[in-house]
């Protein structure tokens, strides 16, 4: 693991070995690694080598109505099932009419810069490059309010109603983009599930309108801060990497489903590339399968100068140890330029 090697990356310098960086990972596999390197205290970052962390504010806003939309099974043991529970918002009027500052609380700026200043002296201390950020973002944020149904009726029965009060919601966050604007983080992460696996969940028109333009304020103030911006959705966004870019992204973390071999034609020399091996392929494919994506992957992103290799989305607990063993073993191989 390399801070060096990763901030390099970050900066378009092309380090002599493509860095690495990887999500959440099954317990039953650390258990292996920890075991196969004698190393049983290490964490996650150091076992897989990692150049870069992923992280993102999640801020424990002090009031206000969320819906619950329960939670899939994850965990080998099913522990973290969870059964939906009914919306606290029973209508299109009421979303409509959501004054988020009201909804949620004021918020303190000045209190907000310092506790993230905190966080980011303690979390430097940690291998790699780790970023700051916000998740819950334009759409992600009303995914996360309304729930899906009612994020899609509201969506669907008056899309300038909805579009205005995403701008309101951005106006609210806009207060903790500022306040990581003054820390001295490097790196600047808006995740945003903004589309589904198949793409798109609203028009193109309506992204340009209402989504886009509310990225470009934060980036614009990350940016005017000395911050790297880096992207990051669920699902596909293809169509829409270059609406990204001319917003004012520098880079992109993306699932496999978003096109690396055009995220590399077009921005291999420009832009941060994180991505984008094909979970599938580790759940359900042979050793050599596996091998075959990581090459992919691997192949195209060497000459990117800001490519990091990982898994897009996740490794999940039911990805066979021999193929996660096999992964990273071709990493390795792979990773000298």
């Amino acid at each position: 693991m390399s801070y060096e090697r990763g901030i390099a990356a970050i900066r378009l310098e092309r380090p002599d070995e493509i860095p690495h960086t990887q999500y959440i990972t099954h317990p039953a596999w650390l258990a292996h690694l920890r075991k196969k390197h004698r190393r049983p205290k290490a964490g996650i970052e150091e076992l897989l080598d990692f150049d870069f962390r992923w992280s993102t504010d999640r801020p424990e806003i002090p009031r206000g109505r969320w819906t619950d939309m329960g939670h899939a099974v994850w965990q080998a043991d099913g522990s973290d099932y969870r059964l939906p529970r009914p919306s606290p918002f029973t209508g299109v009027e009421e979303i409509y009419a959501l004054d988020p500052r009201e909804e949620y609380g004021p918020v303190d700026f000045k209190r907000q810069a310092e506790e993230y200043r905190a966080w980011y002296r303690q979390a430097r201390r940690g291998p790699g490059v780790i970023s700051g950020g916000e998740y819950r973002s334009v759409v992600s944020w009303a995914i996360d309010a309304f729930g899906l149904e009612n994020l899609l009726l509201a969506a669907g029965v008056d899309p300038e109603r909805f579009g205005r009060l995403l701008n309101r919601w951005a106006d609210y966050l806009m207060t903790y983009v500022e306040a990581w604007a003054a820390t001295d983080i490097e790196v600047f992460l808006t995740h945003d599930d903004m589309v589904w696996t198949e793409g798109g969940i609203f028009k193109p028109e309506f992204y340009r309108a209402y989504v886009f333009p509310n990225y470009k304020r934060y980036w614009d103030c990350v940016k005017d801060a000395g911050k790297k911006v880096l992207f990051c959705s669920d699902g596909s966004f293809t169509e829409y990497v270059d609406d990204i870019a001319a917003a004012g992204a520098q880079g992109f973390i993306f699932e496999p489903t978003t096109d690396l071999a055009y995220i590399c034609r077009k921005y291999g020399k420009t832009h941060v590339i994180v991505g984008n091996a094909d979970t599938r392929v580790l759940t359900f494919g042979t050793p050599k399968d596996v091998r075959r994506e990581v090459k992919r992957c691997m192949d195209l992103g060497r000459p990117c100068p800001g490519y990091f290799f990982a898994v897009g989305n996740h490794i999940p607990p039911n990805v066979p140890i021999a193929n996660a063993e096999a992964f990273m073993a071709a990493y390795l191989e792979m990773r000298k330029r």
